[in-house]
């Protein structure tokens, strides 16, 4: 395992929501850290905003294969990664279409981000993890388990990546492999889910940290979970 001094964890969305207040609550805990984003501007100002380090910043789209090559090639040079958060979606459309309305492009895209990219990272980072015995949590959704009206793109994308994440732990049974259903979060993404409606009621992207932390700091099993029903580390389950 590797040691607590020397802990590097690799996170897709880190500029902003989930990705960000994850970052900044590891950051804080000693990991170095490499993120990635689409946007460098906004990525940038996270990284600044960050206790400790390194924590280098490789802006690009997850779904570009030599973006990804940077992203293991850096946590190499760290020391290798012993965590990876696949956090970065999209949700393909805002307004959701309904199924018989996506565009098949559009469609495309969406998997291209939310399913063949995380799985290709991981794969492109299984001798780093490997060697550290370490963790992947793959960042799903309600929507991939029930059958929400306009939500069937992304819904989809997101059961088929619970399903890799299900294949990944069989196939890797020394790596904790995890999908977490993050729970509603007052969120950009969420947002554009719900365009021109007041999602004040949600709760910030903070509350689901601590289920996070439990995944990558704990020893739960390979498994799906929700944020809701998880503890903090050192927590009594």
């Amino acid at each position: 395992m590797t040691s607590q001094s020397n802990r590097v964890a690799v996170i897709t969305g880190a500029s902003q929501g989930l990705g960000r207040a994850l970052a900044h609550e590891l950051a804080g805990r000693g990991w170095s850290l490499v993120l990635d984003a689409r946007h460098e501007a906004a990525l940038a100002e996270a990284v600044r905003l960050l206790p400790g380090g390194p924590h280098p910043a490789i802006a690009g789209d997850v779904a570009d294969p030599a973006h990804r090559r940077d992203m293991v090639d850096v946590a190499a040079e760290l020391g290798g990664a012993s965590a990876l958060v696949n956090n970065a979606s999209t949700l393909g459309a805002s307004p959701l279409p309904r199924l018989s309305e996506l565009d098949p492009a559009t469609y495309l895209h969406l998997l291209e981000v939310n399913l063949v990219a995380p799985v290709a990272l991981t794969a492109a980072l299984l001798p780093q993890l490997r060697r550290h015995g370490g963790a992947v949590v793959n960042l799903s959704s309600d929507a991939s388990v029930e059958a929400y009206e306009t939500w069937g793109g992304y819904g989809s994308s997101k059961a088929a990546l619970d399903h890799a994440t299900r294949v990944l732990a069989a196939e890797e049974p020394w790596l904790r492999v995890y999908a977490v259903d993050p729970g509603d979060m007052r969120t950009k993404m969420h947002q554009d889910a719900f365009p021109g409606e007041d999602i004040s009621d949600r709760p910030e992207p903070t509350v689901a940290v601590p289920a996070l932390l439990r995944l990558l700091e704990g020893s739960l099993p390979s498994g799906r979970y929700r944020a809701s029903e998880l503890s903090p580390v050192g927590a009594s389950a």
